[in-house]
């Protein structure tokens, strides 16, 4: 298969980009896959909203940059804040423009949220579940243009460059480039060849890789593990975002249920086993601290008080304002035995967002020609040490915007590909393997993985903590390269494999930053007295 444009994921940067290429390029191929339903992608769950600038009255970009600032801790790209604060504004008026409804007050202004780490109530929302919403209206769209293909089961295995050609390529190498990719097609369960001029990865972050996340199961890092593969540039992965209020449900792994940041932003408070309201001991700005201080306040009540999660207070609330603000979160306390004007909400942190990945320009440009990244997959130099809230979907489509842009000028040369080269890309070789005889072999060891990563390179970490994270995930590393060699593919295989490659990076990130900062508190390196710059694997 052949296209113009091949887009790997259907969030909202995946599907801003095919959208803006189709409508640009009414003859082109836009080519979107997916390896679940289109609808199941980060976006989706996303809960809060999207951050943007729209009461100049009140609030200015200038508020919106330094409160990115702030919260990123020292390590944001300045250049790349304003890009993103400035642009943003456009862009939501974009997606209001292809059906996006924000809530709105009885006099068609809209509402308002504020969450933790902003100055002024900025964020735009509908109900608790704008990415939903979001997700809905984008795909609406797309489905209503006939030059965009969503294929979807369809699982990308690796991208395409001069290494399937016969080619030495390494991290030195200056042109490596970007052909395609080879998937793995669900439904008839056969490695096929998807060759493409320009290819954008949007495949999402990587919260599987941890025991408690409040991603869905498809989060398995598969973009930033392909890229890294291909010897293009990673960065920041130690910057793991974990969200400090997830439902806690006693004996439920997996996916947990997000309680959005916007609950404490409307007046929720956060309280230990005793019922004190513990956050004015670890920052002045209390509940509406940054993420990572709200999680490690939280991880430190939880180790004080030897629990298993803390509590968010929200009985004061008025029933009918909680309701119609958080119906979801509403009836999914309802539904597990919790009467919110009577209870109060168990919470713990969970993995919730990498704010490192693939390394990208301020177009969206990887370190491999012809590859764009954006969304949660990518790293820009937005969000540096720790993502303010609400800022992502923000980020996904200036990112997807501008990724559109530089690939509209570089589709019009003639050079783009050599079609001689492509000629002599060669398919799938399975030749010598077996299907696999236990399936235990792939799920026990992605336990071990989630296990490790979680107790070892959570919320606080040591450098013993490190070491022994890194010698776990070698042997796993090994014994998963072993079963790759030997057996046929499956996409449970293939994203084991995947997620260790990213918890690899994110333990080698940990190792390389003798600090702490924003995300990442190694108790060896409690200061931040030298500024370690991004380090790039």
């Amino acid at each position: 298969m052949q296209t113009d444009f091949l887009v790997i994921g259907s969030g909202i940067a995946g599907l801003t980009f095919a959208l803006k290429t189709a409508s640009q390029f009414p003859d082109k191929k836009i080519l979107v896959i997916t390896k679940a339903q289109a609808d199941e992608t980060n976006t989706k769950y996303a809960q809060g909203g999207i951050a943007g600038v729209t009461d100049f009255e009140k609030d200015s970009f200038d508020k919106h940059i330094e409160d990115t600032l702030i919260a990123g801790d020292g390590l944001c790209n300045r250049n790349v804040v304003e890009i993103v604060v400035k642009e943003g504004v456009d862009r939501i008026q974009e997606l209001i423009e292809w059906g996006t409804r924000f809530d709105k007050e009885a006099d068609g202004d809209y509402k308002l949220g504020k969450e933790g780490g902003h100055s002024e109530f900025r964020i735009l929302h509908h109900k608790d579940v704008t990415g939903r919403e979001t997700e809905r209206a984008l795909l609406e769209e797309v489905n209503s243009r006939k030059n965009i293909e969503v294929v979807k089961h369809c699982f990308v295995v690796d991208l395409i460059t001069q290494h399937h050609l016969g080619y030495l390529v390494t991290k030195s190498t200056p042109d490596i480039t970007c052909y395609g990719v080879y998937v793995l097609n669900l439904e008839t369960n056969q490695i096929e060849k998807i060759l493409a001029r320009v290819t954008v990865l949007a495949t999402g972050g990587n919260g599987q890789v941890y025991r408690s996340t409040t991603n869905p199961s498809i989060a398995t890092g598969d973009g930033v593990a392909m890229v890294y593969r291909a010897k293009g540039r990673i960065e920041n992965m130690e910057f793991i975002q974990f969200h400090p209020t997830a439902l806690y449900e006693p004996g439920v792994g997996g996916q947990s249920f997000l309680i959005t940041e916007a609950v404490r932003g409307d007046g929720g408070i956060l309280r230990n086993k005793n019922g004190e309201a513990f956050m004015e001991r670890y920052d002045p700005r209390k509940d509406l601290a940054p993420r990572d201080i709200v999680a490690r306040a939280i991880d430190s009540e939880m180790k004080i008080t030897g629990t298993e999660h803390v509590y968010l207070d929200v009985r004061h609330m008025p029933l009918e304002k909680f309701t119609e603000h958080f119906p979801n979160i509403y009836e999914k306390c309802k539904s597990i035995g919790i009467d919110v004007t009577k209870h109060m909400i168990p919470v713990a942190p969970a993995a919730h967002y990498s704010c490192g990945g693939i390394k990208t320009d301020e177009w969206g440009r990887t370190s491999i020609k012809n590859l764009y990244a954006a969304g949660e997959c990518a790293s820009t130099g937005l969000h540096g040490a720790n993502r303010l809230a609400s800022n992502s979907l923000l980020e996904a489509m200036v990112f997807a915007h501008r990724s559109f842009i530089d690939a509209a000028e570089k589709i019009k040369t003639a050079d783009l590909v050599n079609e001689e080269r492509l000629q002599d890309i060669p398919d799938w070789n399975a030749t010598g393997t077996t299907q696999p005889k236990e399936m235990i072999l792939i799920t026990q060891s992605l336990k071990e993985l989630q296990q490790v990563m979680s107790d070892y390179v959570g919320i606080v970490r040591t450098n013993t903590r490190l070491q022994r994270a890194s010698k776990r995930l070698d042997l796993l590393w090994e014994e998963t390269e072993a079963l790759y060699e030997t057996t046929s593919l499956s996409p449970q295989l293939c994203e084991l494999r995947n997620m260790i490659t990213v918890g690899y990076l994110i333990v080698k990130g940990a190792h390389f930053r003798k600090e702490s900062r924003g995300l990442h508190f190694n108790t060896d390196y409690p200061d931040k007295s030298v500024l370690v710059q991004n380090i790039v694997l």
